[in-house]
């Protein structure tokens, strides 16, 4: 664990406020949850609470399957990593943050079909090497809140994605918005 060199009072109702050099490091956000530990030292160690995370061994699973039966890369994110991909893209995405525009297409709730060099094309993470041929993304919503998004790309530019491939990125969101929800 590192230290931060910042100390912060509990006030009578019991609230420590997290400094806000540390949230926007670590990207949270008022309202995101934390999950509460301790140790047997005594320490309180908060992290930010994923419910995708909770079903990434399912996730992982799942985005095999799309892989298997499309042939494309699949990634599954929560609001803030891809934590489950499948298809080659593993080196490139696997546990990387989500871009900017990601992040704020999830937040808009809205589904993108585009190809590399379309205006409504997202980067999938901040530092995007070099941008897929196309990409299909829908966010994951559970109980009226966005947790994150599934994501099928290609690289081969003669290989246009369309219609089935929204379809099934909206089912496979849509199923595990659900799984959260049980």
């Amino acid at each position: 664990m590192k230290a931060t060199g910042i100390v912060r009072r509990i006030d009578d109702l019991g609230r420590v406020v997290v400094p806000k050099e540390i949230r926007k490091t670590l990207r949270i956000r008022e309202g995101d949850p934390l999950e509460i530990f301790t140790d047997r030292e005594g320490e309180i160690i908060l992290k930010k609470y994923s419910p995708i995370g909770e079903l990434s061994a399912f996730a992982k699973q799942y985005a095999e399957a799309l892989t298997q039966s499309t042939g494309h890369i699949v990634s599954i994110t929560d609001k803030d990593n891809h934590i489950a991909v499948s298809g080659g893209g593993k080196k490139e995405l696997m546990n990387k943050p989500v871009g900017k525009g990601l992040e704020e297409l999830m937040e808009s709730r809205k589904m993108v079909l585009a190809g590399a060099g379309d205006k409504n094309y997202v980067p999938l993470t901040e530092h995007e090497s070099e941008p897929y041929a196309h990409e299909v993304i829908c966010p994951i919503i559970s109980e009226g809140d966005v947790i994150g998004s599934v994501i099928m790309v290609n690289r081969d530019k003669r290989e246009n994605m369309g219609e089935v491939e929204k379809k099934l990125a909206s089912t496979a969101a849509g199923f595990l918005g659900r799984q959260i929800e049980q």
